[in-house]
């Protein structure tokens, strides 16, 4: 009786009890917790962290001698001729690659196969091809083939590819990824570069088109023209409307503007070269871009009230001084100290708010009249391409900040007494590009080593017996990272082998003496 008793208490214990977990699942579910992320955003991450990198600053503007800094330490680089490697963060290398190439990787592998986010992945691959662009650019041979493969496929160490066979495979990326943007497919909204307009990504693609076969002027003009004159064909970026840029806000600092603004504010100065280039040619950019804190002799005596934008007053830091020197320097130029030299005017072009702009207007029309001027696309005039790419950057200035904006009377004084000349075409157009890629480092660095041009004097720091950089040299490419040296040993050994000494004056493959 009690054996009976006791299962049907049992019993019915069992039906309570499941009659109360019943409903209770679905009581316990997260209904706001995503399962799954909309692929666009992992497109805008990717987008977002592209925003110029701060080793930019002490690298790549440095090399092309547009900003430089007399302070060692964290800050030493293109000034002393130093490799550095990691000591200023965060380096490109780890910023794209665990973001960039991942980001923009994940959204190929979701929408590869899901034809109503075609748009979309194609938008992916041109993003990914222009961060693939930059770091081989910099580095030379680097992962590609084998690259951001770790989660999918367990490619842990990834092999590198030959710099040569990485743009065979941008040129095609670019090509069809920017000849299968629909304007009848769906619009993603919420893209961060362009909300979606798909006019605008296909001349962002081919833009970057462009940019590729230019690079390859050097090492091989069949190549060169034919995708320079794919990329023409397609359609490119020719006015600011179009420009690709990041937008910064007051959550989202801008990373140089962000350093220029806080521990090293009073570090950076315009070089010499470069506000002789623009005060010896009555350039209004010079207005627009630079201010001199006259008779600062520390940080604190740069204030609001002891600035001057007036170009007649800049004065450009010589390069190659250190703290040692540059005092001396700055008494024979008269003037109170170091600090005194000319900067990039945090207030404006360099606010935690600027924009970076990573394709413009100025640079496409820039590299078409070269394009022209050689003979590979046959449609319009070099003289006219270059005084658009002039126009275009003066008025671009205004989107850094009001107090930057160009007077069309002055921008066009100026193009007028900067024609395009017989004989210097070259020398004139690249010196111009390097001009309108003022603070996009990589791009001003990698055109200057494919073009040879502005014609810059090496930095003479620490000749003739430097070893990273010989003498009467500049840096050609940056070396890889200690976190590859030591981890992805073997696959780092073999490029080094095939490409040449991981040294700051070995020249990536395109870069053809």
């Amino acid at each position: 009786m009690n054996k009976i008793l006791n299962c049907g208490i049992a019993a019915i214990l069992t039906l309570a009890i499941s009659s109360c977990d019943k409903g209770l699942e679905k009581l316990n579910q997260n209904k706001t917790s995503p399962t799954a992320v909309d692929p666009v955003f992992l497109l805008n991450n990717a987008v977002i962290q592209t925003s110029m990198p701060v080793k930019s600053l002490v690298f790549d503007i440095g090399i092309v001698q547009q900003m430089v800094s007399p302070n060692g330490g964290v800050l030493s680089g293109a000034n002393f001729n130093q490799d550095s490697r990691d000591v200023t963060t965060p380096p490109i290398w780890p910023v794209f690659y665990q973001n960039v190439v991942k980001y923009t990787g994940d959204v190929i592998t979701t929408t590869k196969d899901l034809p109503a986010k075609s748009n979309l992945y194609n938008m992916a691959r041109i993003y990914q091809a222009y961060a693939y662009m930059i770091l081989t650019d910099e580095y030379g041979d680097i992962p590609y083939s084998e690259a951001g493969r770790g989660y999918t496929d367990q490619v842990l160490l990834p092999k590198y590819d030959a710099q040569q066979s990485i743009y065979t495979s941008l040129i095609t990326e670019l090509t069809e990824a920017s000849a299968a943007l629909s304007t009848t497919g769906t619009v993603e909204g919420a893209d961060f570069l362009y909300s979606g307009d798909i006019v605008k990504w296909k001349k962002f693609g081919y833009s970057l088109l462009l940019r590729a076969g230019m690079r390859l002027s050097k090492i091989d003009p069949a190549k060169a023209q034919s995708t320079v004159a794919a990329a023409f064909t397609g359609g490119v970026i020719t006015s600011n409307a179009d420009n690709a840029f990041i937008r910064h806000d007051a959550n989202y600092n801008q990373p140089i503007g962000g350093t220029l603004n806080g521990p090293e504010a009073a570090n950076f100065y315009l070089t010499k070269p470069f506000v002789d280039q623009l005060k010896n040619t009555n350039d209004p950019r010079l207005a627009a871009i630079a201010i001199r804190y006259v008779g600062a002799t520390s940080g604190n005596g740069q204030t609001v009230a002891a600035g001057n934008t007036n170009p007649a007053v800049q004065i450009g830091m010589p390069i190659g001084k250190d703290n040692g020197s540059i005092g001396a320097q700055a008494t024979a130029d008269g003037l109170a100290s170091f600090y005194d030299y000319s900067q990039a005017d945090r207030r404006r072009v360099v606010k935690t708010t600027s924009p970076v702009f990573l394709v413009t207007a100025a640079q496409t029309n820039l590299l078409l009249a070269e394009a022209r001027f050689r003979g590979w696309i046959t449609t319009g005039d070099a003289a006219v391409y270059f005084s658009d790419g002039i126009r275009a950057h003066m008025d671009q200035m205004a989107t850094y900040d009001a107090g930057s904006a160009i007077a069309g009377g002055a921008r066009d004084v100026y193009v007028a007494a900067n024609p395009l000349l017989p004989g210097s075409e070259l020398e004139q157009i690249n010196t111009q590009y390097w001009i309108a890629s003022f603070l996009n480092g990589p791009e001003a660095f990698a055109n200057f080593r494919r073009s040879d041009y502005p014609l810059l004097t090496p930095n003479p720091y620490g000749q003739p017996n430097n070893p990273d950089v010989p003498n009467g040299t500049f840096i050609r490419r940056l070396t890889y990272p200690t976190s590859e040296l030591s981890v992805n040993t073997a696959n780092v050994n073999e490029a080094v082998a095939a490409q040449g000494p991981d040294k700051l004056s070995t020249r990536v493959w395109w870069d053809k003496p």
